[in-house]
């Protein structure tokens, strides 16, 4: 039946692409794990990783007929690694894309204060219970199984997230409410003039 082997193929091509994407995030959280330091450390521009995350996400957004929006006028500078941080960002703004109904608008928004500089993104989404919202950066925990399979989710996103967070020196935190939308903040310090990042 051809019907039936185009169905098949699609599903194991599919399938294929996931276990492909499970293995890459097990390297890299592998890799933030097992570092001491942040390999090829130096001074980011914020702004061009934020870019460059809605960027990678673009297609995924218009496949939801949705809007990625920023407001980052201004320059921030960090110290660490260009690629763990665009990791980073890309994988909150995958989330925020994976978990919203389409045509609805993610928010990327930076904030500076007392030399912390915070990465904000907010989507529209289906929001996580509290009771979840604990466990939601441990590895491969998933608060729903059934939806993270739809999506292509592994359960190793925000685990990540968090690595590349505590490896640069910083946090990320999570406010959501279910049918109203989630809000993850990624806390970074700021590059300073001597060189080195505040604390």
């Amino acid at each position: 039946d051809p019907a039936a082997v185009q169905r098949f193929a699609s599903s194991l091509q599919r399938e294929a692409n996931r276990l492909g994407h499970i293995v890459q995030e097990i390297i890299e959280l592998s890799r933030l794990q097992s570092a001491t330091y942040v390999a090829d450390s130096g001074m980011v521009n914020l702004n061009e990783v934020i870019s460059d995350a809605i960027d990678r996400t673009q297609i995924a957004a218009e496949a939801k007929q949705m809007r990625v929006l920023t407001d980052t006028s201004e320059q921030v500078f960090v110290t660490g690694n260009y690629e763990q941080l665009a990791i980073a960002i890309t994988n909150l703004i995958e989330n925020a894309i994976n978990y919203s109904p389409e045509n609805t608008k993610v928010s990327v928004t930076t904030e500076i204060e007392d030399g912390i500089v915070q990465i904000s993104v907010t989507d529209q989404g289906i929001g996580i219970p509290e009771s979840d919202q604990a466990r939601i950066f441990e590895r491969f925990y998933r608060v729903d199984p059934a939806r993270s399979r739809e999506t292509g989710g592994t359960g190793l996103g925000l685990s990540i997230v968090k690595h590349v967070a505590t490896k640069h020196g910083g946090d990320v935190s999570v406010w959501s409410a279910p049918a109203v939308g989630s809000t993850f903040a990624l806390r970074l310090p700021i590059y300073s003039n001597t060189g080195e990042t505040n604390s």
